[in-house]
């Protein structure tokens, strides 16, 4: 948007200042004239008959004052100059790194030395935002080229199969259609991941009343039939816990924890324990399930997009697309809550989700 250009915040400040000792010297010299010199009396032989009468007073101190007035006015304005320039100096750093920030640059920090002011208040916290912009820009760069090889493989599938039926039409055809609609299932799941991912991260839903221990009951009849396949003991405890979101989006975490804990299971006699309580005016979900060992160093970076955990346990067919724990993440963020993972000692993972309670 133009705007007219206006006086610089310097020659204003500059302004004010001078202005300001200007005012000060008036009124002292209406202080001289209100309780000393309106006294004198105005007569040949003045105070006492030995002192100058005011007229001689005034002749003489006026003029005096008059360069006492004038010489408050320059030194304001030129103290006034510099005393501003060195207070806003900090702020033209903050302008050229916000211009050096607007170029596209968002590894430039200002780190402004001295005692903690506003300046330097407005200097940490512009530095932290870069700090924050910075990391979301890399990990949005990251995510985007992930996605784009993650989609980017079934497409490849697809056409691959598609190029070997054209050359050699005596093919299977049943074959080649199962194998294209798992192909293509497996495109469209990853791709509804990837909306609901960007759908949490706005934080655009509708907000109601979920009661988490139904939500874990549906999940884990859902997934039932995959645990009894894998000779998993899928159990769930708890009691009542209401908290305020998205259904369908709780519902997507709670199944995504559920599945991640029998997918990355013993390879058979493991367990899953889901259980949800209200603890501190929060409803919690605890997911805790068996097996392998998981090194400390691993765990931070499984809520990462696509990251997989190479270390840990798991078929082809349920390899997924990695975005199982950073949709977990991404909800547990937009309603507000916490996200804790956990390696258990004797392997497996311990997942414990926060969130708010519904205040209706």
């Amino acid at each position: 948007m133009p705007r007219r250009p206006g006086l610089s915040v310097r020659l204003r400040l500059t302004l004010s200042y001078a202005g300001f000792l200007a005012v000060a010297g008036a009124l002292l010299l209406a202080v001289v004239w209100g309780y000393l010199l309106r006294y004198v009396p105005d007569n040949p032989q003045g105070l006492l008959g030995i002192s100058p009468n005011r007229w001689l007073l005034v002749r003489t101190f006026f003029p005096a004052a008059a360069v006492a007035m004038a010489f408050l006015l320059v030194f304001g304005l030129v103290g006034g100059w510099f005393l501003a320039g060195r207070m806003l100096a900090p702020l033209d750093r903050i302008t050229a790194a916000a211009r050096t920030a607007g170029s596209g640059s968002l590894s430039h920090r200002i780190r402004l030395e001295g005692r903690r002011d506003e300046f330097r208040e407005l200097a940490d916290a512009f530095d932290t935002m870069l700090g924050r912009l910075e990391s979301h820009v890399a990990e949005e760069r990251r995510f985007a080229a992930n996605a784009s090889h993650e989609l980017r493989t079934p497409l490849a599938i697809s056409q691959t199969l598609l190029d070997v039926a054209r050359e050699d039409p005596t093919r299977d055809r049943d074959q080649l259609i199962e194998r294209l609609q798992v192909v293509n299932r497996r495109a469209i799941d990853l791709t509804e991941a990837l909306l609901l991912l960007s759908r949490s991260d706005r934080g655009t839903f509708a907000r109601e009343g979920v009661d988490l221990s139904l939500v874990a009951e549906e999940a884990a009849e859902t997934l039932l039939p995959l645990a009894e396949r894998r000779g998993i003991a899928l159990d769930v405890t708890g009691a009542a816990a209401r908290v305020g979101g998205s259904a369908e989006l709780l519902l997507r975490m709670m199944t995504n924890l559920v599945q991640n804990a029998v997918v990355h299971n013993l390879p058979t006699g493991g367990t899953v324990t889901v259980h949800t309580e209200e603890r501190d005016g929060a409803g919690v979900v605890r997911v805790e399930n068996t097996g392998p060992v998981l090194a400390p160093e691993l765990v931070p970076t499984l809520t990462e997009p696509f990251q997989r955990g190479t270390e840990r346990a798991r078929t082809d067919e349920h390899a997924g697309a990695g975005l199982g724990l950073a949709l977990v993440h991404s909800v547990v963020r937009a309603h507000a809550g916490t996200l804790d993972l956990a390696a258990r000692p004797a392997g497996g993972l311990l997942v414990t989700v926060t969130l708010p309670t519904d205040p209706r």
